[in-house]
């Protein structure tokens, strides 16, 4: 009789089955090629944010050039916007009156007011503000290309019959209010304006405004 060996306890197992290990591979190209159309079509849909700039002109410093000469504007289109402390804005048209501290008129930052800044220019400037309202319908419409549009604007801003914005304000006077009186001049369509240094005499015309004249009197004696 053949002997049956037995295999119990101990032995091992041979050729058992091995697991085929499958790597997982991902091809991220279609996604690169998406992004790349992605940021092209942004890239060409979308305009870029151009620079806000503030057009401003100030006074000259050429020593060749005579005070008169420097203020020599037309006095029926002449206008000075003084700033003072508290929020106070006043003007005067033409060619100043020191000695008449009435010809001082107040002014509102409020544009809903109607003795506001902008009402007062808008209607010196009428005529400009008429046309250019003119022009940005036309643009709107597609009647004139951006180029044309901006030609035409800065012609009739610096036209022979527009107004000249003279600004000055005291130390007392926020930044915050030039500012204000500022952005006033673009959206009113102001094309000539400057920013100048207050004089003795305008001071004198704003506290004699705000004194009812007692100021000036002190001053007299």
């Amino acid at each position: 009789m053949a002997e049956i060996q037995s295999n119990e306890g101990g032995g091992k197992k041979k050729g058992g089955s091995k697991q085929k290990k499958i790597s997982v591979h991902v091809d991220f190209t279609p996604m690169v090629d998406m992004n790349m159309l992605l940021i092209t079509f942004f890239m060409l849909c979308t305009s870029l944010n151009k620079p806000q700039t503030m057009e401003l002109s100030m006074p000259s410093n050429d020593k060749n050039i005579t005070k008169d000469q420097q203020s020599e504007v037309k006095a029926s289109k002449a206008l000075t916007i003084l700033l003072d402390k508290n929020n106070k804005v006043y003007y005067f048209a033409g060619q100043p009156d020191y000695k008449n501290y009435n010809s001082l008129k107040e002014l509102s930052y409020d544009a809903k007011s109607q003795n506001s800044i902008r009402s007062l220019l808008v209607m010196r400037n009428q005529d400009a503000v008429s046309k250019i309202q003119l022009l940005k319908q036309q643009k709107l419409e597609l009647k004139i290309s951006q180029d044309t549009f901006t030609a035409q604007v800065a012609r009739i801003k610096n036209g022979k019959n527009t107004p000249v914005v003279i600004i000055k304000a005291t130390d007392a006077a926020t930044y915050e209010n030039v500012i204000d009186v500022l952005d006033e001049m673009q959206i009113c369509n102001i094309g000539k304006y400057v920013i100048d240094n207050i004089t003795k005499d305008d001071k004198l015309l704003i506290e004699g405004k705000q004194t009812n004249g007692a100021s000036t009197q002190g001053a007299a004696k």
